[in-house]
């Protein structure tokens, strides 16, 4: 971290947060729980998508640091090069 740029205190963070995060953790948690009820639930959890879902909770539930640059890693594709520079839509 910058030293230059001063952290807010944990207490404060969690304190401006924890509705925000609430209402994340629920929404994940509802979304989870409508493909549980959902006709061939059991296929879906053969699917990468569910699979990277379900390993974002671990990171999440880690002690590591960086969590939000572990998960954004998780669901980015890997850089390659070669990459076609997309041309203007106008």
């Amino acid at each position: 971290m910058d030293p230059r740029v001063k952290a807010v205190a944990a207490p404060k963070v969690l304190e401006q947060s924890f509705l925000e995060a609430r209402s994340k953790l629920l929404d994940i948690a509802a979304i989870l729980d409508r493909i549980n009820r959902g006709d061939s639930s059991d296929a879906v959890h053969q699917d990468v998508k569910i699979g990277r879902i379900m390993e974002a909770l671990k990171i999440l539930e880690g002690k590591t640091p960086h969590k939000a640059e572990q998960i954004q890693k998780l669901f980015s594709l890997p850089y390659d090069a070669n990459w076609e520079i997309p041309s203007p839509r106008y």
